[in-house]
């Protein structure tokens, strides 16, 4: 599943940080296990302090897009006096995994094969300088220094899948929008297109015939008046069409999208059979609702029922998150009230209790007769 909003940003950066703790849990140990003096312990604080903003920065970049190569050299060279400065031991857990830590920044900037290049650098650079580390000891470090870095690899390539992901969502609905309006300019051209040159060439007609002959100007004048009454009623019925929405594909839209945030779906079949103007309504309150919860909410459950009563048929719509005080009054639910009253319906929304949002439509139906 996708997650909405920053959370998968932020996952990630946190995810990549993580090495900054190992890193800290080998220099406390360190201190710890080999004391030092104060002032050699502040130093080498301040360092560990300055080796993690730099990390922190390098990680942040990386999930953005951006390579920090100048905070990477400065980040190795803090590392890089640190294990000079402060007694290894021989324990590759302790101020060496600085070393691996350093390399799962590097390989956030680099391509795969110079990425492999520093990690075997830095597990061979331990290798030499500690020579009488036990086979054990040299295993673990050598495991360190290309699991964690290709570990981060992995987290940043799957950032960059679910941005990927994302970016095709948004092509897609950006897609069909210029596919339907090329649809709707291509059906009005169609429908009224003829009409509205006829119109033109018997309106010049007519400005032509006005002083020889007036009664012939009058005949032509009339036929443009019942033409653009035509063209008007094939351009209302092309309206009304295309703001006609098929309630059921809206509910099998609805709930892939809300699935596709992460949230639980319950949604009831709707009666058939349903009018036209009633169809339409329902279906643009569901949308609606969908919409709200997405922007509005942090529900993690929604569910949908019909109501079919002695003359009446009611749609609920409930949510688990309220929301903010006021999120749910915006110009869409207010528009959606209106739509109700020309069918003569009710319609409420709200809280309830239990933290739940509701949205409930009541229209006049009935399964024998359609709504006159």
């Amino acid at each position: 599943m996708i997650l909405r909003g920053n959370v998968p940003r932020m996952a990630t950066v946190w995810a990549l940080t993580m090495g900054v703790a190992l890193a800290w849990t080998g220099a406390v140990r360190g201190l710890i296990e080999h004391p030092v003096g104060p002032w050699q312990a502040a130093g080498a604080i301040a360092a560990m302090v300055l080796f993690s903003v730099l990390y922190i920065r390098i990680s942040r970049a990386a999930v953005a897009g951006g390579r920090r190569w100048a905070d990477l050299a400065a980040a190795g060279a803090v590392a890089l006096a640190l294990v000079a400065w402060m007694d290894v031991g021989g324990e590759p857990r302790l101020w060496a995994l600085l070393g691996p830590i350093w390399a799962s920044a590097a390989v956030l900037v680099m391509s795969p094969w110079p990425a492999m290049l520093v990690c075997a650098a830095v597990a061979g650079g331990y290798l030499v300088l500690t020579p009488e580390a036990d086979s054990g000891s040299a295993f673990t470090y050598v495991t360190l220094c290309f699991g964690i870095p290709w570990a981060n690899r992995l987290q940043l390539w799957f950032w960059k899948i679910i941005q990927q992901a994302e970016a095709g969502k948004k092509a897609q609905a950006a897609l069909a929008v210029a596919e339907e309006r090329l649809r709707f300019s291509r059906d009005l051209h169609d429908l009224v297109g003829h009409s509205l040159s006829v119109i033109a060439v018997k309106s010049e007609l007519a400005v032509k015939l006005a002083r020889r002959d007036q009664e012939r100007a009058e005949t032509e004048m009339a036929e443009v008046r019942t033409l653009a009454k035509q063209a008007l009623g094939e351009i209302r019925s092309a309206v009304q069409g295309y703001r006609s929405v098929d309630l059921a594909a809206e509910l099998r839209a609805m709930r892939l999208t809300l699935e596709a945030a992460g949230i639980a779906c319950s949604i009831e079949e709707p009666p058939r059979d349903l009018p036209a103007e009633v169809a339409t309504l329902l279906a643009w309150v569901a949308r609606e609702g969908t919409t709200n919860v997405l922007r509005h909410s942090g529900a993690t459950t929604v569910s949908i029922a019909f109501d079919v009563r002695e003359g009446e048929l009611e749609l609920l719509m409930r949510n688990d998150g309220a929301g903010e005080p006021g999120s749910g009054n915006g110009t869409g639910l207010t528009g959606l009230a209106e739509r109700v009253t020309t069918l003569r319906g009710e319609f409420r929304a709200g809280p309830e209790a239990g933290g739940h949002f509701v949205v409930g439509v009541v229209v006049p139906w009935s399964r024998s007769a359609t709504i006159g």
